[in-house]
């Protein structure tokens, strides 16, 4: 068959240099480069969002008004597409009721088993469902678990009303909400509510809807009705829908409630007639409890007749979750517990079933939470696909899975406007041989640290059993930099992002969760910039500081600060076009005539941070925009828009913003996450920075030269799920390569080994 291409020209998206590119189709392609260079822009915004702009045309109207919009990439052509599939690192989120289960379909395929050849028979299939009334938990509601006010921090009973018993915020003394007890006349509003009698607190806490008349300070009369404490949060915030609330108001509510697990369902979230019903002496809610290695045993044990369609859809599928080194969960566990990489390869299971041939899929760093034991697995998932007639793209770091390529597109030289380019294409074993630096840096090694930083005191965790952790004892050392290993589901998040942040909750946690959604936030804002640059722009045109912010009296009024207008098509992709009055800039006319040093904000605004190092000189500004270059950013725009981050780039944002602080804990999640290999130096040089400025670090991490480099590793495990949660070593990078029992000191002993033979 003649090979065919996905034919790209004149690419422009984002950083993007007119760049034309043949890609073969029903091949893997990997797309490599330092982050920033345009790999995403390529990918992600140009193939599959064309590919995905292009199927949605193919819908009615009607169906188009409900699905995602994308906009045409700016390109001048790109033909050849097929359907594309995005497999991406967002995490699956979802609410407590979105479970592996649910989001792989093998519950669906479980409760239809029970449906079947269950006993007692009490229903179909909707019978096991806790998301339909006839199978959840009449107790709980089919969640699990159920909420209640904590009254040991709500109230303070050695306080009067008046002298503001009730801690909760919103009742402070003031509020209205206060106001309806205290102008009540039920209770004495100066007397202490440890002296109140069994009624009086009846009454306060669980008072019955009545309607009493209430006199305000004033004595006007006013008819109100009157609720219990208890009652009343409980109908203003546990029964109501969390997502529509502030962050601040839900950070809050942590404070003054908690969680319980369900004593009538004993947390299955079924009601008794679901749990009643058995398959081989299990219940469903106890086969979805199992590790699903476990679970798949299980099942091939069921030997009924008009089972067999049931099983073997449900072995295929559950072997699926192993082959992707999934086997370690269990089907109730709930999707937003998920990690970024896991919810990636739960979204990659979805398809492995699929018989349709002449797709796209689309990888975003595949590899990111696998451990190198690991890694052949992914390798193995994206041949399969391959080889069933599909075109797989994959943005990505790692070497081994560049090695399986059947053609690599390297992209550079450098990131942001020093990249944009195609610097290499070919074969991964020319890829070697090129003059990038990803040819450079591919096989490249770090040999391990052989002087370590002495603790200076001791963090200590005792009988930690979050999830699978089995009551662990730990002292992780302060004053150096320690890393956490493991294998995907080994404990290393439970512990760490779980009990160890809890316990210290003063720790500052840098993850890749998103820094902001909003396209007024910028670096600049983020990082505190963008109020240094007012006052210099105030100060040197004797004006309002509030003039030079396009959120407020500065912004143009045509688009209020955004630099564009957007015009709603209905059922087509909206037209988003550059503000006529402003061109783009965002400000008023007037506010762009102030100069500072002869340049204008919006000319600031559109500098990168290694323009603006050199621009400014005020002390604390330069410190601060010393922090993003020293965080690898230095590409970035003092203006772009968070929205447009990448995981890495947040996590390395939230790092600069926190960069020059001195005697805190600082536990960071994956951070070599988005990082091309010749990065991960520069990031050891500033956590060695961080550890050297009198801080701690604790590091969630995979990459091998980062575990070179730490004064004390914690190596979680043995295995994952049920088979780990437990140290399964603890000391130098040095001494980890001769404890046999750990997977990852075997990996670290290969790599050192490799280093003497080359």
């Amino acid at each position: 068959m003649k090979q065919e291409y996905i034919e790209i020209k004149g690419a422009r998206e984002n950083n993007l240099k007119n760049v034309s590119l043949r890609i073969p189709k029903r091949r893997i392609t990997v797309f490599t480069g330092v982050s920033g260079s345009g790999k995403s822009s390529i990918v992600f915004e140009t193939i599959g969002a064309e590919a995905q702009r292009q199927l949605n045309e193919t819908f009615s109207t009607f169906v188009r008004n409900r699905l995602p919009r994308y906009s045409q990439p700016d390109a001048d052509a790109i033909e050849n597409l097929s359907t594309a599939i995005v497999i991406d690192q967002k995490r699956l989120g979802g609410n407590s009721r979105s479970t592996v289960g649910t989001i792989t379909d093998i519950y669906a395929i479980l409760r239809l088993l029970f449906s079947r050849i269950g006993q007692p028979f009490i229903g179909y299939s909707n019978a096991f469902s806790f998301n339909d009334p006839s199978g959840m938990c009449p107790e709980c509601r089919g969640i699990g678990d159920t909420v209640r006010l904590d009254l040991d921090n709500f109230i303070d009973k050695s306080r009067s009303l008046n002298e503001g018993a009730i801690l909760f915020p919103v009742f402070a003394v003031g509020s209205w909400y206060l106001n309806t007890y205290l102008y009540s006349g039920l209770f004495d509003n100066d007397k202490k509510l440890k002296d109140y009698t069994e009624k009086e607190w009846d009454t306060l806490l669980h008072g019955k809807k009545m309607k009493v008349p209430m006199k305000h300070e004033n004595d006007m009369p006013i008819n109100g009705q009157y609720e219990g404490l208890v009652d009343k949060f409980n109908r203003l915030y546990i029964q109501r829908d969390t997502s529509v609330m502030s962050e601040s108001l839900r950070s809050t509510l942590e404070r003054f409630i908690r969680f319980e697990h369900c004593a009538f369902c004993q947390g299955t979230r079924l009601n008794q007639a679901a749990l009643s019903c058995r398959i081989n002496g299990y219940n469903i809610a106890e086969m979805s409890a199992m590790q699903i290695d476990e679970l798949i045993k299980v099942i091939s044990l069921i030997d009924h007749k008009i089972a067999v369609p049931m099983t073997d859809a449900l072995r295929d599928r559950l072997r699926n979750l192993v082959d992707i080194g999934l086997d370690y969960l269990s089907l109730d566990r709930e999707t937003g517990s998920l990690s970024g990489g896991e919810s990636q390869r739960i979204k990659m299971v979805r398809h492995l079933g699929s018989s349709l041939t002449d797709m796209i899929y689309i990888f975003d760093e595949p590899s990111i939470g696998l451990h190198p034991r690991d890694v052949h697995r992914l390798n193995e998932l994206l041949l399969r696909l391959r080889d069933k007639g599909n075109t797989i793209l994959v943005v990505e770091h790692d070497p081994e899975v560049m090695a399986i390529a059947d053609h690599i597109v390297d992209v550079g030289p450098k990131a942001g406007i020093h990249g944009g380019e195609i610097v290499y294409q070919g074969t991964p074993a020319g890829l070697l041989h090129a003059d990038t630096l990803t040819g450079r840096f591919i096989e490249h090694q770090a040999v391990i640290k052989k002087t370590f930083r002495q603790p200076t005191g001791y963090y200590k965790l005792e009988g930690a059993s979050l999830h699978n952790l089995k009551h662990v004892n730990v002292s992780i050392p302060a004053g150096v930099f320690t890393v956490v290993t493991g294998v995907a589901g080994s404990g290393k998040s439970s512990l760490i992002n779980g009990v160890f942040v809890k316990r210290y909750p003063e720790a500052v946690v840098i993850d890749q969760s998103a820094v902001s959604t909003s396209i007024r936030s910028n670096p600049a804002t983020y990082t505190g910039i963008m109020d240094d640059i007012r006052k210099l722009f105030a100060q040197a045109n004797k004006v309002s500081a509030s003039l030079f912010s396009f959120n407020s009296k500065g912004a143009c009024p045509n688009c209020q600060g955004t630099g564009f207008i957007l015009t709603d098509l209905a059922f087509l992709e909206p037209v988003k076009t550059v503000c006529e009055i402003c061109g783009g800039k965002r400000f008023r006319e007037e506010v762009l005539a102030y100069k500072l040093n002869g340049k204008s904000i919006s000319e600031v605004l559109e500098m990168t941070a290694e323009e603006a190092v050199v621009f400014f000189e005020k002390g604390d500004l330069k410190k601060k925009l010393q922090a993003i270059h020293d965080v690898g950013l230095d590409y970035l725009t003092l203006g772009q828009p968070l929205s447009t981050l990448s995981g890495g780039e947040c996590q390395r944002i939230k790092l600069a913003s926190n960069l020059h602080k001195k005697g805190n804990i600082y536990v960071l999640d994956e951070p070599t996450t988005g990082l091309h290999m010749s990065d991960v130096g520069h990031l050891l040089e500033i956590i060695d920075q961080l550890v050297d400025s009198g801080n701690s670090v604790i590091v969630i991490e995979h990459n091998q030269d980062v575990i070179k480099n730490a004064d004390w590793v914690i190596d979680m495990g043995p295995e994952g799920g049920k088979k780990g949660g437990e140290i399964v070593f603890m000391g130098t990078p040095g001494d980890l390569l001769n404890e046999t029992k750990s997977l990852t000191g075997q990996y670290l002993k290969k790599s050192n080994e490799y280093i003497y033979e080359t």
